[in-house]
């Protein structure tokens, strides 16, 4: 199951709008960056990996809307759209990585007519723009599987209980998933494993996506709220916890939605181990540790209200809503990544992986 799709009759992009699952299977139809950065914005599309591969079939969609250009206007409107596209969402670097990708194909191909001294036609950056978008997506599939094969080796017992908190799972990538890619892979070797899935407020994608794609797969799957979690450790029904990431720094500290760093405080009070799944993608060695990464803050009412409705009073009440936290390295076990799993010190054992 794959959260978008490139549509080659009718030249589109089309997603699984995950903003009315459970309740509703329906896609849409992408035909523009600028469209590509609504369905971003809203959450059409969500999870690091699958908002980096719909910005790369964006950059395709700005292309398809510029091949009449003459080649400089056309280059400088892909320039100028992956300049939007990019700010849809501030704290997923899978975002900025795939665009660079697309950039730097662009640029390549440009430079390379310059030196050759060859014209070079826009519908030839376009093809090559979406051959490499394609590559993109079926590459974050295969990085996905080699995830769960090597976090599968971490689940330490049969029967194991294993918490994860928001999606990471088919809906968040190309098609698999990080921490679910992990789950997935783990439960094909011993089916008696046991999910438990935190709701995750404000949003609820523990609940309308985790809930969903593990029970589709007939995965065993609890769903708990988040407030849960700490006690189900208590109890002895969590041996081991698996998220994934929308950024992490070179250091190790891993920025995941909103209610993760509390999992892993809890996680650590009870001796349980504590994963981050995510491929090298989503590292950003440029970034030192957590301090620098940008949180983004969204509308209130994502607290204020569930599916439409107010859940609180409706005046003379704040909202704070940051989408995401910071993980302390020092709180993670090992990041898994399709190279391995990267172990404390991360700022050596993730540079290893880098190379």
């Amino acid at each position: 199951m794959s959260p978008l799709w490139w549509d080659a009759e009718a030249h589109v992009l089309e997603m699984v709008d995950q903003t009315v699952l459970p309740e509703t299977y329906r896609t849409v139809v992408i035909d523009s960056a600028q469209a590509t950065f609504d369905a971003i914005k809203t959450m059409v599309v969500r999870g690091a990996p699958a908002i980096g591969l719909a910005g790369a079939y964006g950059l395709v969609l700005a292309s398809k809307a510029a091949l009449d250009l003459p080649l400089e206007a056309y280059v400088t409107h892909l320039h100028e759209a992956a300049d939007m596209l990019v700010k849809a969402r501030p704290t997923a670097v899978n975002l900025a990585w795939a665009l660079a990708e697309q950039r730097q194909l662009l640029d390549r191909l440009v430079a390379s007519a310059q030196d050759d001294d060859t014209d070079l036609a826009p519908m030839v950056i376009h093809a090559a723009l979406l051959h490499h978008a394609r590559w993109l997506h079926l590459d974050d599939i295969e990085r996905c599987k080699a995830i769960g094969v090597h976090g599968q080796k971490l689940v330490p017992k049969q029967g194991a209980g294993i918490l994860t908190h928001c999606n990471a799972g088919a809906l968040a990538t190309g098609g698999y998933g990080t921490a679910l890619g992990v789950i997935r892979k783990a439960v094909e070797l011993d089916p008696t494993i046991k999910v438990y899935a935190d709701e995750t407020r404000p949003r609820l994608q523990g609940a309308t996506l985790t809930a969903w794609e593990l029970a589709r797969d007939e995965i065993d799957v609890t769903l708990i709220a988040d407030t849960m979690s700490a006690w189900a450790m208590q109890q002895g029904k969590i041996d081991m916890v698996v998220v994934g990431a929308d950024r992490i720094a070179a250091n190790g500290d891993a920025a995941n939605k909103i209610g993760t760093y509390l999992v892993a405080l809890a996680a650590a009070a009870h001796q349980i181990p504590f994963y981050v799944a995510a491929p090298l993608s989503t590292i950003d060695f440029d970034c030192p540790n957590g301090e620098a990464i940008p949180i983004e803050e969204r509308d209130g009412l994502e607290i204020a209200q569930i599916k439409g409705q107010w859940i609180c009073p409706q005046t003379g009440v704040a909202f704070y809503n940051p989408a995401f936290d910071v993980t302390p390295n020092e709180l993670i076990s090992g990041i898994i990544t399709e190279r391995g799993v990267a172990c404390p010190p991360f700022a050596k054992s993730l540079e290893k992986l880098k190379h």
